[in-house]
C-alpha cells in the first residue's frame, strides 16, 4: 500500500529533506511513530535539520496503516508548508527548484550579510513567509545570544523555506529597514567586486573595511611561498631537511617531492581540484602538470596559468619563469596584467605558457579578442575556491560550461584548480558541505578532487599547522572621551532637525552611536536627503547641502568611535584631526564653519583624555603577549591582521610609540586605491613588494601589520605567530590567515572583546573538520559524476532562462544632472556619452564653468583613458569625477554618477543612482566623429 507515494518520497527526498523541519509537524510524529523513534528523531534534528528529516522520511517508508499519507499532507498544510504541501500533493516540485538559485546565493553571502542586518527590525516585515514559532526562535535568539547569531537564525530559516515569495519580501524588508549594503549584496549577486583589469577609480570612504565589502572573502587566495619552495625544493646537499627525499638539482630547478608527485599525477590527463595545505607547494605541483601537459602534447600545448592578484600573478611568473629557464629553456613564457597594452591572443599563440591575472582573459573573452577557450589545451586556476558567483573564474567557467554542454564537436582544454580548502559558501553539516564542493566541482567540471592520502607522513614534516589560542578581553569601562563625542553627535542631530525633519527621512530606529546600525542610519538619510523636492528651488538646494554636511560630520564622528573601540583615544583623536584639515581645507561654507567651532570647543578636553585617559584593555593584551612572545624567542616573526586600513596604521603608530615594543619596527601592508586619513591613497605594487622585501629578509622589521589584502599574498617561512586582532571569517579565511604561520612551532592567537566572534572562530575549527570529512566522502561515491553532470544542467537552464528573458527597456527624455551635495546644475543627460561600455563622459564644453579641478594625486592610464585631475563642484566643493584625456582628446569630464542627483527636465522628479548601471534612462554611445578640432582640442 501506498508503494508510489513511498518511492516519490525516496526519489525526492533530497527536496524534501532540505526544508521540512520534524518537530514543526510533532503532531504527526506523534501519531504515527513510537515515543523512542521521535525522541531519535528530534534529537538529531537539535544536530542536523536536515539528518532528522531524512530520518523521518526513511521511517515514513515503513508505514503501513491506512491513511498516513493524507494525514502528513494535512500536517504540512496546517504547519503552514503550503509550498511543500502543494509539491507533495501534485508530485511537481518545479516551483521549489526555481528557489535553488536563490539560496545558493544566500548561502555565498551569508559571512557579510549577517553582519549587516539586524533580524528584530526585519520581521515585522516578514510575516508573509516566516512562520509564527520562527519569528519567536529568531527573536529569542536574538535576546540570548545577539543580532549576529540572530541574524545566521534568519538566513537558517530562510534557506530552509518554500515560499515561493522569501526573496522578495526579504529584499523588500531590507529596503523597508534601509540595509542598503545587505541589499546590495543581494541585487549584485554576493556583492563581489573582483579587481578589472581597468577601469576608472571611485574613492570610498577612510573607514570602509576591507573584510566586509565583499562576500567575499571567497574573491581571494592564497599562493605559495615563493621563499618556502627557495629554501625546500631548491636546497645544496649540506641544507637537507629531515624527511626530504630525492635528488638535489641545480639552482632554480624545483624538485618533486613524493607528495607533490602524488597530487601531479592525480591530475594527468583530466579536471582536476588539487586540495592541499598551505605552504606545501602547490605551485610546484602546477609546474609538474605543465611539464607533463607539454610532453603529453608537444608543439600544440597552450597553457595558462590564472592568478586573482596581481602580486601573486609576479611571484608566480617569476616562480615558473626560474623553472623552465634551467630545465628547458626552449619553452616560451611570458605574463601579463593589469595595463599591459598587449593582444591576449598574440601572447597565447607565441608562448607555450602564459601566467596572467583572470580579469584579462575575462576581458579577451568578453571582447571577442579571444574567440573561444578552446584556443587553449589546459587552464591553470590559483585558489580555485573562487570560481563562484560573479567572480572571474566563474565568468570563465561559465563560457567553458555552455560550449561543453551546447557543442559536442569543440575540443576544450583540460582544467585543474589549485587550493588550500573547498569549505565555501555556508554550510552546518556534512551534508551540507558536501553540496557546496559538489557546486565547486560542477563549476569547475571536475569530478576528481586530489588529495594527500599516501604519503601523509612527509606532508607533515614540511607543513607545520599552527597551534591554536583564544584570548577574551573586556570591554572598556565607561569612558568620557566617547561620552564627549556622543554629546557632540547629540547636537549635531538637533541642529539638523532645525534643518529638516531628518527622522522622516529613514525608518531606521534604535540606533546606537558607534555602531554600524548608525552608519546604516546616516547612508539612508544621505540617500533621502539628496532627492528632497521643494517648491523654493534655492531653498532646497541650501537644506540638501545642509544635511549633507551634518550626516558626514556624524559619519566620522560615528568612525572615531568605531577605532576608539580598538585603538587608542589618541588615534581616534587623530583620525578626527585629519578630517578637519579636509573641512578647512575645502569648501567651508557656513555650517562647516559652525561644525568646526563645535569641535574646536571640545578638542582641549578630547586632547587631555587621549592623553591622560585609561588605556584599551585590549592593546594591554596585545602588549603582554607581544613582550611575552619576544623575550621567549627574540627571533619570533609576526604577522599582526586587522579590520580596516585606519586600524592597521593607529596600530603601528601604537608599537612605534610604546617603549617596551618600539623594537619591532613594524611595517605595513594594506590594499590599494582608497582614500584613507590614515592611509592616504593606499599602496601601490611597489610599495607592498619594498614591505614584504624588508620583512622577508632583514632584522630590523619583526612585525607586519596587515589587513585582508595579506591573507593570501603573504609567504613567509620564518613568520611564526600570527595574531588575529578582532579578525575572523570563514573557514577558507581560517585557513588562509593561519596559513601565514610556516616555521615550526607556530602559534595562532585571536584577541577579542566580542564573544560572537570568538564562537564564530571555534565553529570555523570544527567546520573544518566537516570539509575533510565531506571530502574524503565524495571521493568514494560513485555517483559523484551523476550529481556534477546534474548541477551542471540545471545551472545551464537557469542560465538560458535568464539570457532568454527581455531587458527593461531605457527611458527616453532629457534629464538633469544636479550635485549631489548642493544641487547645482552640472549637465544635461543628452551630453553624456557612454565609452567602452563602462565610463561616462559629459561633450559638453559649458560644464567647465561649473566646476573646479585640483591635480590628481595619483595619475595614471587606464583603457586608452589617462586621468590627470579631479573635478569637484564649483560652489561645494563635491567629488564630481576626474578630468582625463581619452585617445587625443583632451580634458573630458569623466562622472561618478553617485555624486550626482537626476532630475526629470518635465515632471521634475528627481532620482538617485549609486551606479551607472542602475541609471533608467538610455545614453547615447561615444563616437569619435562627434570630436573636432573646433568643439575640442586635440592632444598635440
Amino acid at each position: 500500500m501506498y508503494e508510489l507515494e513511498k518511492e516519490n518520497l525516496r526519489r525526492l527526498s533530497d527536496y524534501i529533506a532540505k526544508i521540512l523541519r520534524p518537530s514543526l509537524i510533532k503532531t504527526f510524529l506523534t501519531t504515527h511513530f513510537d515515543k523512542e523513534v521521535v525522541e531519535r528523531i528530534l534529537s538529531a534534528e537539535e544536530t542536523s535539520v536536515t539528518a532528522a528529516a531524512q530520518m523521518l522520511l526513511d521511517r515514513m517508508c515503513f508505514l503501513e496503516e491506512e491513511g498516513w499519507f493524507q494525514a502528513f499532507l494535512d500536517t504540512l498544510f496546517a504547519s503552514e508548508y503550503t509550498g511543500l504541501h502543494k509539491a507533495i500533493k501534485d508530485w511537481d516540485f518545479g516551483e521549489l527548484e526555481e528557489l535553488n538559485e536563490h539560496r545558493k546565493l544566500l548561502e555565498r553571502i551569508e559571512p557579510s550579510i549577517t553582519k549587516l542586518i539586524k533580524p528584530s527590525e526585519l520581521l515585522t516585515h516578514m510575516n508573509d513567509c516566516l512562520k509564527p514559532r520562527e519569528c519567536e526562535e529568531i527573536k529569542a535568539v536574538d535576546s540570548q545570544k545577539g543580532h549576529i547569531a540572530a541574524s545566521e537564525k534568519l538566513v537558517d530559516t530562510l534557506l530552509r523555506s518554500d515560499k515561493s515569495n522569501w526573496f522578495k519580501v526579504l529584499k523588500m524588508a531590507l529596503d523597508a529597514c534601509s540595509c542598503y549594503q545587505a541589499l546590495d549584496l543581494l541585487e549584485s549577486n554576493g556583492g563581489s567586486t573582483a579587481a578589472i583589469g581597468c577601469g576608472s577609480d571611485g574613492e570610498a570612504d577612510s573607514m570602509t573595511t576591507e573584510t566586509m565589502t565583499t562576500v567575499s572573502f571567497e574573491f581571494r587566495e592564497e599562493t605559495e611561498s615563493e621563499d618556502m619552495l627557495m629554501s625546500a625544493n631548491n636546497m645544496t646537499v649540506t641544507e637537507t631537511p629531515s624527511g626530504f627525499t630525492g635528488e638535489y638539482v641545480r639552482s632554480g630547478e624545483r624538485k618533486l617531492r613524493e607528495y607533490q608527485k602524488e597530487l601531479a599525477d592525480a591530475a594527468e590527463g583530466q579536471n582536476t581540484i588539487i586540495c592541499a595545505p598551505t605552504g606545501c607547494g602547490k605551485t610546484i605541483v602546477a609546474v609538474a602538470i605543465c611539464e607533463q601537459h607539454l610532453k603529453k602534447c608537444p608543439g600544440r600545448a597552450k597553457i595558462v596559468f590564472l592568478a586573482t592578484k596581481v602580486d601573486v600573478y609576479e611571484q608566480q611568473y617569476k616562480l615558473f619563469k626560474e623553472h623552465f629557464s634551467i630545465t628547458d629553456p626552449s619553452i616560451k613564457i611570458t605574463g601579463m596584467c593589469g595595463d599591459m597594452d598587449l593582444s591576449v591572443r598574440l601572447l597565447i599563440e607565441s608562448h607555450d605558457i602564459v601566467v596572467m591575472t583572470a580579469q584579462i582573459l575575462v576581458n579577451a573573452l568578453q571582447s571577442g579578442e579571444v574567440a573561444s577557450l578552446d584556443l587553449l589545451t589546459l587552464i591553470l586556476l590559483d585558489e580555485c575556491h573562487n570560481t563562484t558567483g560573479k567572480h572571474p573564474y566563474n565568468n570563465i567557467m561559465t563560457r567553458y560550461l555552455d560550449t561543453k554542454l551546447s557543442s559536442s564537436t569543440q575540443s576544450l582544454p583540460q582544467i585543474v584548480g589549485l587550493t588550500a580548502s573547498v569549505g565555501i559558501g555556508s554550510f552546518k553539516d556534512r551534508t551540507e558541505a558536501e553540496n557546496n564542493i559538489l557546486q565547486l566541482c560542477a563549476n569547475l567540471d571536475t569530478r576528481v578532487i586530489a588529495t594527500v592520502t599516501k604519503h601523509l607522513d612527509e606532508l607533515r614534516s614540511y607543513v607545520h599547522t599552527p597551534e591554536k589560542d583564544f584570548f577574551e578581553v573586556p570591554e572598556r569601562e565607561c569612558d568620557p572621551f566617547i561620552r564627549i563625542i556622543k554629546n557632540i553627535m547629540s547636537n549635531i542631530e538637533q541642529l539638523a532637525l532645525k534643518t529638516f525633519n531628518i527622522e522622516s527621512l529613514s525608518n531606521i530606529q534604535n540606533r546606537e552611536h558607534g555602531s554600524q546600525k548608525y552608519e546604516q542610519w546616516i547612508v539612508s538619510v544621505q540617500k533621502s536627503c539628496r532627492v528632497i523636492v521643494m517648491k523654493n528651488s534655492e531653498e532646497e538646494r541650501r537644506i540638501c547641502r545642509d544635511l549633507c554636511n551634518y550626516t558626514e560630520h556624524l559619519r566620522k564622528y560615528n568612525d572615531a568611535l568605531i577605532i576608539n573601540e580598538d585603538a587608542r583615544t589618541k588615534d581616534s583623536l587623530d583620525f578626527l584631526d585629519g578630517f578637519f584639515e579636509q573641512v578647512r581645507n575645502a569648501g567651508f561654507d557656513e555650517t562647516e564653519r559652525k561644525l568646526t567651532a563645535l569641535y574646536d570647543s571640545q578638542r582641549p578636553q578630547l586632547l587631555r583624555l587621549a592623553t591622560e585617559g585609561q588605556q584599551n584593555p585590549k592593546l594591554e593584551e596585545l602588549r603582554f603577549i607581544l613582550e611575552e612572545e619576544y623575550h621567549n624567542n627574540d627571533q619570533t616573526r609576526t604577522v599582526l591582521f586587522v579590520r580596516t586600513r585606519a586600524l592597521a596604521d593607529a596600530m603601528k603608530k601604537w608599537i612605534d610609540d610604546t617603549d617596551s615594543l618600539k623594537f619591532l619596527m613594524p611595517g605595513v601592508l594594506i590594499g590599494k586605491g582608497r582614500k584613507s586619513n590614515f592611509t592616504g591613497s593606499g599602496m601601490t605594487p611597489t610599495s607592498k613588494k619594498g614591505v614584504l622585501d624588508s620583512f622577508k629578509s632583514s632584522d630590523q622589521s619583526k612585525i607586519l601589520i596587515a589587513t585582508s589584502v595579506a591573507d593570501e599574498g603573504i609567504d613567509i617561512p620564518q613568520c611564526n605567530l600570527v595574531l588575529m586582532y578582532e579578525y575572523v571569517g570563514n573557514v577558507v579565511k581560517m585557513v588562509q590567515v593561519r596559513g601565514r604561520g610556516r616555521a615550526q612551532g607556530s602559534r595562532c592567537f585571536l584577541i577579542s572583546s566580542n564573544k560572537d566572534r570568538i564562537m564564530k572562530e571555534r565553529m570555523n575549527m570544527q567546520k573544518e573538520k566537516i570539509v575533510e570529512e565531506a571530502i574524503v566522502e565524495l571521493q568514494s561515491r560513485p555517483d559523484l559524476s551523476y550529481k556534477v553532470d546534474r548541477l551542471q544542467r540545471d545551472d545551464k537552464a537557469r542560465r538560458d532562462h535568464v539570457s532568454a528573458s527581455p531587458e527593461k527597456p531605457k527611458k527616453q527624455g532629457s534629464y538633469r544632472l544636479l550635485c549631489g551635495k548642493c544641487k547645482k546644475f552640472a549637465c544635461l543627460s543628452d551630453s553624456l556619452r557612454v565609452v567602452q561600455e563602462s565610463h561616462h563622459i559629459a561633450l559638453d564644453r559649458s560644464m567647465f564653468e561649473r566646476f573646479t579641478t585640483v591635480p590628481h594625486k595619483k595619475p595614471r592610464s587606464f583603457c586608452g583613458f589617462s586621468k590627470n585631475k579631479k573635478m569637484l563642484c564649483g560652489d561645494c566643493k563635491h567629488d564630481w569625477g576626474l578630468i582625463a584625456s581619452y585617445l587625443t582628446i583632451q580634458d573630458l569630464p569623466l562622472l561618478k554618477i553617485e555624486s550626482y542627483v537626476v532630475q526629470d527636465c518635465v515632471t521634475e522628479e528627481q532620482f538617485y543612482f549609486r551606479k551607472w548601471r542602475e541609471v533608467t534612462f538610455a545614453i547615447q554611445e561615444f563616437d569619435m566623429k562627434e570630436i573636432t578640432p573646433q568643439t575640442w582640442p586635440l592632444r598635440d
